[in-house]
């Protein structure tokens, strides 16, 4: 008989692994349906008799919403405790905006759906995340945030790939975005069973041991510094990260790739993800910290040998691109949680993401101007961040569990 203490015990109906995997279940539904709605959203408000400049505002306003918002959704969640709620109301708002995408032919209305499906990610990430630190406490953080993001992969590879083969046989977008409503409801379905199963997944995350990662202080609203050093650390690797957009725009510009061909890169790409976040999750359980290395020299990589005029290296720097986001997207993650003690991690994963964000756009628009301007700054100044980028992950205190 396992003894009550366990964090496996009676008081919780699934394993932490099974709740990991369970939970990594709904993000792949759930990835399914809004990576499959985003792979078209350009040309459906296009066919509504949306400008450029009202699908680059629309999808940018999205965006924002969906990592701004989080300031918000964060404390929100550790002040009421809602996580479930919110994590369900989150998904929910996702799963009923994109089949209505699909249906509506006025513009306005499709513009407002999807940032409504944007604001259902603000809402439910931080909520998510907190749910599912307590269960990576046990069978550690960076092996549990690696395996939910692997799975996360494999929907935001099938949905876009659906998507694409319905339109093609249909021509219609109602057709290819009202079948995303089949893996919502499943979604749903599922996170209210794992809901019932677990109700209380901080029952993972035993009393002795959160006392001993993270002293309580006079200050409990307070993050710890070790945490904005560590935000600080992330800021400055993204400052200096080139998007996919600039790699492509080189690829189609200089004639190595056609535009038909980059979507099946990306899908290389976000296989390049699922591996790298198994790969430096399992390294971080490991070795701590030291895994985190992998992220700035992979973002110093990708504009060495992305930005050539060779199709091979071109290649190979967008599956470094690749893996640098699996690292983003999993490990990044995991550390906030060894980082924040519980009662204050949503408002930690909602600052962190408003942080990751900021970054993200200057990233994106200096790496852009750059590339416009000259190779070889653009090259020098991204070694030149990763190099500062190094510094700091040298500074932070992180005690992985």
């Amino acid at each position: 008989m396992k003894p009550s203490a366990s964090p496996t015990g009676p008081q919780l109906g699934l394993s932490p692994w099974r709740f990991v995997v369970s939970f990594g279940a709904v993000s792949l539904l759930m990835d399914f349906v809004y990576e499959g709605a985003r792979s078209i959203t350009g040309p459906l408000l296009a066919g509504l008799g949306a400008s450029a400049t009202i699908v680059g505002v629309v999808t940018g306003a999205g965006e924002a919403a969906a990592l701004g918002l989080r300031l918000v959704s964060g404390p929100l969640a550790d002040r009421t405790r809602r996580f479930w709620g919110l994590t369900i109301g989150g998904y929910a708002l996702t799963a009923i905006s994109v089949p209505l995408l699909g249906l509506t032919s006025i513009l306005w209305v499709a513009c407002a759906l999807v940032i409504a499906e944007r604001v259902g990610k603000a809402v439910r990430s931080p909520a998510k995340d907190t749910l599912l630190s307590h269960a990576t406490a046990v069978t550690g953080r960076g092996r549990g945030f690696a395996v939910h993001e692997a799975m996360d992969q494999v929907g935001a590879l099938i949905g876009p790939l659906t998507v694409a083969g319905i339109l093609a046989a249909t021509g219609g977008y109602g057709a290819a975005l009202g079948v995303l409503a089949v893996p919502g409801a499943a979604a749903l379905a599922l996170l209210l069973w794992l809901r019932g199963r677990v109700p209380d997944p901080a029952a993972y995350e035993t009393t002795s041991t959160s006392a001993k990662a993270h002293p309580t202080t006079d200050k409990p609203t307070r993050l710890p510094r070790a945490f904005w050093v560590y935000a600080g650390f992330t800021a400055v690797t993204m400052a200096g990260f080139a998007t996919f957009g600039v790699l492509s725009f080189h690829l189609v510009e200089r004639h190595l790739l056609s535009p038909a061909l980059v979507p099946v890169l990306y899908a290389a790409a976000m296989a390049a993800d699922a591996l790298a976040a198994l790969v430096t999750g399992w390294c971080y359980d490991r070795i701590g910290p030291r895994a985190l290395v992998a992220l700035p020299l992979l973002a110093a990589a990708v504009p060495l040998v992305g930005f050539t005029s060779s199709i091979g290296l071109v290649v190979l720097g967008s599956l470094l691109w690749g893996a640098a986001v699996g690292v983003q997207e999993s490990t990044l993650r995991a550390v906030v949680a060894d980082l924040v003690p519980a009662p204050h991690r949503a408002t930690a994963y909602g600052v962190f993401a408003g942080v990751l964000g900021v970054a993200t756009l200057g990233g994106g628009t200096l790496t852009g101007a750059l590339y416009e301007h000259s190779l070889p700054a653009l090259i020098i100044t991204v070694t030149a961040i990763q190099g500062a980028a190094l510094v700091l992950l040298a500074a932070t205190r992180i005690r992985p569990r």
